[in-house]
């Protein structure tokens, strides 16, 4: 099958979400299709460009009105399809759902051809509460006509167990990973203390404030133990200084005197990212799903720590890990985690070596899971 991939933003070596991309398109590949990567990119020369792969099909230039075509013109990626031949299109919703959107899948149909738009998180709407009012402006745009716009795709691809979205039925599956891509972790034993480490783009719904609210609990109760936590990865302003939904992590900080147990790294990839997961002893996932109204997902970050042979924390419900050994769950709602219990958990886990928890998720590989295609009501398995 011919795969035209197509996302609406551009991939950078940091970021999971670029990893997550370039994994299934390998995986797809391994199954036996022929895959290409549509994809907007700001070119070092700041021309806004559309791509295939690493062909420019379209360049907008670099003025304003050339930002606003990106947004409402994709005749050149049509023109694309039609040449091309494509069977098939996987889209990754960037939730923008709009007229123009809603005529690129209506094409797509009119000319035989199927297509899925994948929604990595749902419900989405809680996440843009703590964004800048054009984010919000644009929310309220994709409100307007994402009904309408799943209704021109043939299913919903999600990583919930919702039978329909947007009044669209439904393709549910679990992230996965490609575990070429992420090596096993080393861990490092000639150390004291523990070392505690969150990977994300931090926004309140990793809820990582009940960790340092509950590392600030156990230091004022007397605790004795060294814990650092390194945070790696953007943090987003209302993080640092504080939302409606989160404390902010400065005066988290001050509050409790824990400028020297919280490391804060910023964006790390590579190498020096595995340095990190080789000293951590446990990993932080989602704290805070529950703040956006989300009780069911199978988020990435849970699958990467796995694969990395690392135990972790989370709150929500996600079917593949609530019954391993590694994984401590955290009640969904707003509480310091106790770092005494955890660190009895953590203590628990050491007898698990990184090798049991990775192939533990062996079957969660991208190639495993886009081979097959799990049924919203029966879940049965099938050839995709």
């Amino acid at each position: 099958m011919k795969i035209l991939f197509l996302i609406y933003h551009g991939l950078s070596n940091y970021s999971g979400i670029s990893k997550k991309i370039l994994s299934q398109i390998n995986g797809l590949k391994t199954n036996g299709h022929e895959i290409d990567l549509c994809h907007y990119e700001i070119m070092s020369n700041s021309h806004r460009c559309w791509m295939i792969n690493d062909n420019i099909i379209h360049d907008f230039g670099v003025s304003k009105w050339g930002a606003l075509q990106k947004k409402i013109s994709y005749t050149c990626i049509i023109k694309h399809i039609k040449n091309g031949k494509y069977d098939f299109v996987y889209a990754r919703s960037y939730h923008n759902a709009n007229p123009w959107t809603i005529n690129l899948f209506r094409t797509l149909k009119r000319l035989g051809i199927k297509s899925v738009i994948e929604i990595p998180t749902f419900p989405y709407d809680q996440e843009y509460k703590t964004l800048p009012r054009q984010w919000q402006i644009e929310l309220i745009m994709d409100k307007l006509f994402r009904n309408k716009l799943a209704k021109e795709t043939n299913r919903i691809v999600t990583f919930t167990n919702h039978a329909t979205i947007f009044g669209q039925k439904t393709i549910c599956i679990s992230n996965a990973i490609d575990f070429d891509a992420i090596p096993i972790r080393e861990p490092q034993t000639n150390k004291n203390g523990y070392v505690l480490l969150a990977v994300a783009e931090v926004h309140y719904w990793h809820g990582i404030d009940r960790i340092i609210e509950g590392l600030g609990e156990y230091y004022s109760q007397g605790g004795k133990e060294d814990i650092r936590l390194h945070i790696a990865g953007y943090i987003m302003d209302t993080e640092m200084n504080g939302s409606e939904f989160s404390p902010g992590f400065k005066n988290q900080i001050q509050k409790y005197h824990l400028k020297d147990k919280i490391i804060l790294h910023g964006p790390v990839y590579g190498k020096e990212l595995d340095e990190l997961f080789n000293l951590a002893d446990f990993a932080i996932g989602s704290l805070g799903r529950h703040r956006c109204g989300i009780k069911n997902i199978k988020t990435l970050k849970n699958r990467e720590y796995a694969a990395r042979g690392i135990p972790f924390i989370y709150s929500e419900n996600d079917e593949d890990f609530e019954k391993m050994l590694y994984i401590v769950k955290a009640a969904a709602d707003d509480s310091p985690i106790s770092i005494k219990e955890l660190l009895k958990e953590i203590e628990r886990m050491k007898k698990l070596s990184p090798a049991t928890i990775r192939n533990s998720v062996r079957h969660l590989s991208w190639t495993c899971l886009l081979y097959t295609s799990p049924s919203p009501r029966d879940r049965t398995r099938s050839r995709m």
